[in-house]
C-alpha cells in the first residue's frame, strides 16, 4: 500500500508512461530577480526633522542615565 506522499504513478493523473511529465502540466520557471533593486531616486537621504528629534531623545536619555547614577 503506497502513503499519501508517495502515489502509484500508475493512478497519477498528468503522467506520461514511465513517469514523465508532458508539456504544458507544469508552470513555467521563475523569473529572475535581476530586476528587482532599490529605486532610482534615493539622493535625498533623511530629513532635517527626524534627524532633530531623534538627536534630541537620544541626548534626553543620556542625560536620565547620568542623573540616574549619580543619585544611585
Amino acid at each position: 500500500m503506497a502513503s499519501m506522499h508517495d502515489p502509484d504513478p500508475e493512478r497519477t493523473p498528468g503522467l506520461e508512461p514511465g513517469g514523465g511529465v508532458p508539456p504544458g502540466e507544469t508552470p513555467p520557471g521563475e523569473d529572475s530577480t535581476g530586476g528587482t533593486g532599490p529605486r532610482d531616486d534615493m539622493s535625498r537621504g533623511w530629513g532635517k526633522g527626524p534627524v532633530i528629534v531623534i538627536g534630541v531623545l537620544v541626548l534626553f536619555f543620556a542625560v536620565t542615565v547620568i542623573i540616574w547614577a549619580a543619585i544611585v
